[in-house]
C-alpha cells in the first residue's frame, strides 16, 4: 500500500465504522433544606475527589430553599438536568435525597443511570425536633412526608443505592434505615456522631461507592 508522506494508510472498511463515543461520568449534587451548592463542608471535598476520579460534578442551588416545595424542586430538576445515562449519579443531602427520588419517579422507564448516594435521607422526621422548630416547619415538611413515592418506578432507572445515616441525627430517626432497605434495596451505613452531616467534612463511603460502580 502506498501512502502520502505524513498520512496514515486507510484500511478497507475502516471508514465505515463510527468513532467510539465516550460517556462523561457525571454527578448531580442536590443540597438539603436551607442549603446551597456549597453549604455543607463535605461538598467541597466531594467535588475535589470526584473530579480526581474523572467525574463532572454539577451542584444546583435549588429554588425557595428555606421553604422547599416538591413541585418547584422537581420542576427545577426537569429544567436543569441536561443529560442522563449509565454513567450518571445523583448525590443528595437530606431533602435533596427525596428530590432526586421524586425526579427519577417522573422519568421514562428506558432512562438508566448508574446509582444514587443519599446522605441523611428521610421519609420520616423526628416528631419532637420538627415540632420544636414550630408550626411553619411542620407544614413545610408535611407534603414531603405524606406524598407517596412510587419506588418501583424509581428502581426502573437504577438498583444501586447507598444511604448514609448518623446515629445521633436530631432530624432523621434511624427508622428510616429499614424503610430505605425495604423500598430501594439500599445498602445503609450508619455513622457515629455525625448528626445531620452539616459539619462533616469527609464521607469516604461516597468515593468507595463511586469506585465500586465505575
Amino acid at each position: 500500500m502506498v501512502t502520502a508522506i505524513g498520512c496514515s494508510p486507510v484500511f478497507r472498511g475502516f471508514e465505515s465504522h463510527p468513532p467510539l463515543l465516550f460517556k462523561m461520568k457525571k454527578i448531580y449534587l442536590i443540597h438539603g433544606w436551607g442549603g446551597s451548592d456549597s453549604s455543607e463542608g463535605w461538598f467541597g471535598w466531594l467535588k475535589e475527589k470526584s473530579k480526581e476520579k474523572g467525574f463532572e460534578v454539577i451542584g444546583f442551588n435549588m429554588p425557595n430553599t428555606d421553604e422547599p416545595v416538591i413541585e418547584e424542586w422537581i420542576g427545577f430538576l426537569k429544567e436543569n438536568v441536561k443529560e442522563l445515562n449509565e454513567e450518571t449519579y445523583f448525590i443528595g443531602h437530606s431533602i435533596g435525597c427525596q428530590a432526586a427520588l421524586r425526579y427519577l419517579e417522573t422519568l421514562n422507564a428506558d432512562i438508566k443511570i448508574k446509582g444514587c448516594v443519599f446522605i441523611a435521607p428521610w421519609m420520616e422526621l423526628d416528631k419532637n425536633t420538627i415540632e420544636e422548630e414550630g408550626e411553619e416547619t411542620v407544614e413545610i415538611a408535611r407534603p414531603w412526608m405524606e406524598t407517596p413515592i412510587n419506588f418501583e418506578k424509581v428502581k426502573e432507572h437504577t438498583t444501586n443505592f447507598l444511604c448514609i445515616l448518623s446515629d445521633n441525627d436530631p432530624y432523621v430517626p434511624l427508622s428510616n434505615k429499614k424503610f430505605f432497605e425495604e423500598k430501594l434495596g439500599a445498602k445503609v451505613v450508619i455513622k457515629n456522631n455525625e448528626e445531620h452531616f452539616n459539619e462533616t467534612t469527609v464521607i469516604p463511603e461516597i468515593i468507595e461507592f463511586l469506585k465500586d460502580y465505575s
